[in-house]
């Protein structure tokens, strides 16, 4: 993976938070928390939280009884999360998926909204999330598919081919839908 695809700072977080997560991820995040309902959680872990949208959407769907510490490897992303802030205290930390800070068998729950696709190493970065997760706990999480089956990627990456066709980003087929 490109550095560039791992490095989200200077004015992208504030962007990613007001443009993209009511576009694109808002939706997926309250199926991620709902998916975890129903279990008797007392502390979840959140990878790759990003703006935080999963990180709100768990922090109002739980009560304080459960302890929510949402992780980034970017600590821009982490502070755009804290700046907006949720409806009760959860823990933001800088940490990165294949090296987890944490005690093993320290969380019930794992979850990661499309950021899997990031991990340079996602075996090791899954055996991380097994390490930390409690006997019966569980890793929700979700991704996209190829380009060719998301309509909406695949109409931005032909658009921009099309205004940039010497040399267009190729963000969106490298990373999140490679």
């Amino acid at each position: 993976m490109s550095t560039i695809d791992s490095v989200f700072a200077g004015s992208i977080p504030k962007l990613y938070d007001a443009c993209m997560v009511p576009m694109l991820f808002e939706p997926y995040a309250v199926d991620l928390a709902n998916r975890l309902r129903a279990m008797k959680l007392s502390r979840v872990l959140e990878l790759a939280a990003g703006t935080g949208v999963v990180t709100r959407v768990l922090a109002s769907t739980f009560g304080k009884d459960v302890a929510i510490v949402a992780t980034d490897l970017n600590q821009a992303m982490l502070d755009q999360a804290a700046s907006v802030g949720t409806a009760r205290p959860v823990e933001w930390r800088q940490a990165d998926a294949m090296q987890l800070p944490f005690e093993d068998e320290s969380f019930d729950a794992v979850v990661c909204q499309f950021g899997a696709m990031f991990f340079p190493d996602k075996a090791k970065a899954f055996a991380e999330t097994r390490r930390v997760l409690r006997s019966g706990g569980v890793f929700v999480f979700n991704v996209w598919d190829r380009i060719g089956e998301n309509e909406f990627a695949s109409v931005v990456q032909t658009t921009l081919e099309s205004i940039f066709p010497t040399d267009p980003p190729r963000f969106m087929s490298r990373t999140p839908h490679g």
